[in-house]
């Protein structure tokens, strides 16, 4: 189980996520000097429902797994960049314009 100190960290981090925008769970792994991105998705697993968790991703650009037709419409209304045609049942963001560039605020002070 992760310490208290962790849990506190990621969601103060996943909560500061603009709107549309992602980062994967070693993005919010790096931003909290942390090499433990499995460790970000078992908090955000129990303790995500308190923040905006589908802006939290998998590297592979897929939603959260489990999570895809419950993520869509925030997706959709934030203005989230996905690939394709989105479809409940399949669809992947497009990490290459929605992912949260190294230079955010969120960073600060972490070397990229």
């Amino acid at each position: 189980m992760p310490s208290d100190e962790f849990v506190e960290q990621v969601l103060a981090v996943v909560a500061r996520i603009p709107e549309g925008r992602v980062m994967t769970y070693g993005d919010i792994a790096e931003a909290i000097g942390s090499r433990a991105p499995r460790a970000v998705g078992k908090v955000l697993a129990l303790f995500g429902h308190a923040v905006p968790w589908w802006r939290v991703v998998p590297s592979s650009g897929e939603p959260p797994r489990g999570h895809s037709a419950s993520a869509l419409p925030h997706y959709l209304e934030e203005g989230t960049p996905l690939r394709g045609e989105p479809k409940p049942d399949g669809y992947r963001i497009a990490l290459s314009s929605a992912r949260l560039g190294w230079d955010h605020e969120i960073y600060e002070g972490i070397a990229p």
